[in-house]
């Protein structure tokens, strides 16, 4: 059974608790990691790179010269592919890159992640994950505290503004929700810093 230290804003370890074996424990399966993260990123390409072909180049309207008898090798426009300032042989155009994978392997997908990441002894558990007051020192010494330096995602079961505005100068930490949480994020991360309430619902969803 994975387990994890929870501790308190002050960086104090209160108690250690057990994850889910189903979430948490599970074999990190490669393949659909690998497909997961390649979904991510091409979900998030903007497609909307754009050359132009030689139809849509100005000019070329006019044969350069004639068909045969000049030893010259056969051309109908000055802006084929082949010509300088000629267009753009299968040109890219605007497009969307998004495709989906079914719920079972995202599912599988996150269960890895997370699995992954209690296998490295990377999963920080919080008690009350919150801020008075948004001070980006109190948190960088929270950080500290609980031995997390580098790149960190830390994650929440709602947006906590405090939390949010606290963290986001820092460099390599990132913050999340626990309803828009991905693999890419968490593998992408050094450090797994969950609030308590948002891993019940992490495991609630996908154990």
């Amino acid at each position: 059974m994975p387990k994890a230290k929870v501790f308190n804003m002050a960086g104090e370890e209160l108690r250690e608790i057990e994850l889910s074996e189903a979430v948490f424990g599970i074999e990190p399966n490669e393949a659909v990691l690998h497909e997961s993260v390649k979904n991510y990123l091409a979900n998030q390409r903007q497609g909307t790179q754009s050359a132009l072909t030689r139809g849509e180049v100005s000019g070329g309207g006019r044969k350069p010269w004639r068909q045969k008898g000049t030893g010259r090798a056969r051309t109908g426009s000055t802006r084929a592919p082949n010509w300088t300032h000629g267009g753009i042989a299968f040109a890219p155009k605007p497009r969307s890159y998004r495709y989906s994978l079914n719920k079972k392997v995202k599912r599988l997908a996150m269960c890895s992640a997370l699995s992954a990441k209690a296998a490295d002894n990377a999963v920080i558990v919080v008690e009350d994950l919150s801020m008075d007051a948004i001070k980006t020192k109190d948190f960088v010494k929270f950080l500290d505290a609980v031995s997390a330096s580098g790149k960190s995602l830390v994650v929440t079961p709602e947006v906590r503004e405090n939390v949010v505005k606290s963290a986001r100068n820092i460099p390599g930490v990132q913050t999340t929700i626990s309803g828009v949480l991905s693999p890419y994020d968490i593998l992408n991360a050094g450090w797994f810093i969950v609030d308590e309430a948002a891993l019940r619902e992490i495991e609630e969803v996908y154990a």
